[in-house]
């Protein structure tokens, strides 16, 4: 018999209100008690993704959540993701698979037919666990946005579960948020939610009982409790850039990379961005890419229009002054083919149909293709004259024909990369090439920084995910949400 418990949605009073991270903890602290529990998140918009067992593509926070579950990534656990190209078009994915671009199919039938998808990912779950931790997006205040919403409230009424809401006092006006939240839904809705979680809480909670018991008062629902802010905490961000660093008094390797309008999956430098050896900056419009050991060009949902960005930086400029003082240069994914010779897009699958002229540093053609490719990989990069171990994840659009050196096999036998003549410019498709310790060691080196000390990353990220169940588990009062799997005292 399953031990089947509440279904339970985790919504937020804001963006970055922490409801990613509450839904890992909550995930890792019932996996503890062998419940059979898994992620869901009916709509997610992002630029960054995973790649799933089964060959689809989700966001990260559920590939991060499935982690805290102990369990492998499903495409129904995000069947709809989008991927903004433009300020006005995204990309659609229904169940891991690219459907069309909202632009095309009209954004009211974009929701009629995503409905129905949500809906049947749902029910597979249920079917599956003991339970579903369910992601909201966004507010669920957004009275623009309520009209046939299916990533709160309304999938919520439509599915029947309660519903937990966050807020991030680190923000302020943190009882503004959720009273004014909590005000702007209907009453079926405001019916449903079962209390309230305050997020990065720093000082003595006792500070906060007048606030509290105000809040409570008026709204009549709980407070389930208030989670103390984590220093030094990492986990995947969903999409906004983390720049949050470690700091170092002796920095070994300064590594810069230049922020595009469509940068993607710049989860691929949070391995940098926490080791205390590294000094990683994010460069912004109007900045300069100067005084670095190393620029890496990251991935790109929209290539061609993010490489014309780059060069009205002038950051072309930059690149190839940096090369010639002997830095060192990588691109991943859209980076990599933005380094190449040229880019043909024929059939406009990123935009109007034409060509663009790459920054000539690799010696590749790449063409752009409507199928999108989507792997997990394993295999060895050899550098230097050394060979490690490499794994990680492809998607993008575009194949690219080399001509030169292909640093990278897979275990398949299929190549990947190319590593220029002169030895400073490095290319890969393959995202995740640096969190393998072995893999960034060999990099660093390869950019000129001895004795880097290196961290394995899936334990980092597993040690985040024990530290925001710890603290769930310590200052969220689980009874009133699960009461048969957390009995009072």
């Amino acid at each position: 018999m399953k031990n089947t418990i509440d279904a339970l949605m985790v919504q937020g009073t804001t963006s970055d209100a922490g409801k990613s991270v509450v839904v890992a903890g909550l995930c890792r602290v019932l996996a503890r008690r062998s419940v059979k529990v898994c992620p869901f998140k009916p709509q997610n918009m992002a630029l960054n993704s995973a790649v799933t067992a089964d060959g689809g593509e989700i966001g990260r926070a559920q590939a991060v959540q499935a982690k805290a579950c102990r369990i492998e990534p499903k495409v129904d656990m995000n069947p709809v993701l989008l991927k903004p190209s433009t300020d006005t078009s995204a990309q659609v994915i229904f169940q891991g698979k690219v459907y069309g671009n909202i632009d095309a199919i009209g954004y009211q039938s974009y929701k009629s037919l995503a409905l129905p998808v949500v809906l049947d990912s749902f029910q597979k779950l249920i079917a599956q666990y003991d339970t579903v931790l369910i992601e909201g997006a966004g507010s669920p205040a957004e009275i623009n946005l309520r009209e046939n919403d299916i990533a709160n409230m309304g999938f919520a009424e439509e599915a029947d579960v309660p519903v937990v809401i966050v807020a991030d006092i680190d923000k302020g006006g943190v009882f503004a948020h959720l009273y004014g939240t909590l005000a702007l839904l209907s009453e079926s809705e405001q019916a449903r939610v079962v209390g309230f979680i305050i997020n990065k809480f720093r000082g003595d909670v006792g500070l906060l009982k007048p606030g509290l018991e105000w809040l409570e008062n008026k709204t009549g629902k709980p407070v389930l409790g208030v989670l103390p802010y984590l220093a030094n905490f990492y986990l995947e961000a969903e999409d906004a850039i983390d720049a949050e660093q470690l700091a170092s008094s002796e920095v070994k390797l300064k590594v810069i990379v230049p922020v595009l309008p469509r940068i993607s999956n710049h989860t691929d430098f949070d391995v940098l961005r926490t080791n205390p050896d590294i000094e990683l900056r994010f460069i912004g419009e109007g900045e300069r890419l100067s005084n670095a050991d190393l620029i890496i060009l990251p991935g790109s949902k929209s290539v061609l229009d993010d490489l014309r960005y780059l060069r009205q930086q002038s950051w072309d400029t930059d690149i190839y002054r940096h090369l010639r003082f002997g830095g060192k240069v990588i691109g991943i994914c859209g980076g990599f083919q933005m380094l190449g010779n040229t880019l043909f897009d024929e059939l406009g699958v990123e935009g109007e149909p034409g060509q663009c002229k790459g920054l000539g540093l690799l010696d590749i053609e790449t063409e752009f293709t409507a199928d999108k490719k989507l792997t997990n990989q394993k295999g060895t990069l050899n550098l230097n004259g050394q060979k490690v171990d490499v794994s990680g994840y492809e998607i993008h659009l575009g194949v690219s024909n080399v001509n030169q050196r292909q640093p990278i096999r897979f275990c398949d036998g299929t190549l990947d990369g190319a590593l220029s003549e002169c030895n400073q410019v490095l290319g890969t498709y393959l995202h995740g090439i640096l969190d393998s310790p072995d893999a960034l060691k060999l990099i660093c080196e390869w950019a000129g920084a001895k004795d880097i000390e290196v961290f394995d990353h899936e334990q980092t990220q597993q040690h985040s995910i024990d530290r925001i169940a710890d603290a769930i588990e310590k200052h969220i009062d689980l009874n009133k949400i699960w009461p048969t799997v957390f009995p009072t005292n």
